[in-house]
């Protein structure tokens, strides 16, 4: 059975950081996974933030996150983290972790619809 559990939420003041951390179990990430970390804020939708190939290859869903978050792999642990510094209230929400396997370079990285597992997700909150 295929899982993906997320770590490393928590509450934080503006321009502190956290490091979240989504560890697979039943498979191993470098067989030609992609992993994603999304998040939901309250009342909107689910939005990609930054995506990782598993040959290394990044793609941040948006400007929002460019110079703030980054994304790495450690594939020995099966695990895939989301630096997150300079963090403010925008970034509350929700963050999930989710795969999906390819074995091709795909456009459009952190398009959602291109993930087949989930993580339950787990909780930031920035606060003043």
């Amino acid at each position: 059975q295929f899982q993906l559990v997320e770590s490393g939420g928590g509450l934080v003041q503006p321009v502190g950081s956290l490091r979240l951390s989504c560890t697979a179990s039943g498979l191993s990430l470098d067989y030609y996974y992609t992993i994603g970390w999304f998040r939901q804020a309250p009342g909107k939708e689910r939005e990609g933030v930054s995506c990782i190939s598993y040959s290394g290859s990044i793609t941040n869903a948006g400007d929002s996150v460019t110079g703030r978050f980054t994304i790495s792999r450690d594939n020995a642990e099966n695990t895939v983290y989301l630096q997150m510094n300079n963090l403010n209230p925008e970034d509350t929400g929700v963050y999930y972790c989710a795969a999906f396997r390819t074995m091709s370079p795909v456009q459009s990285m952190c398009n959602r619809s291109f993930y087949i597992y989930w993580g339950q997700g787990t909780q930031v909150t920035v606060y003043s």
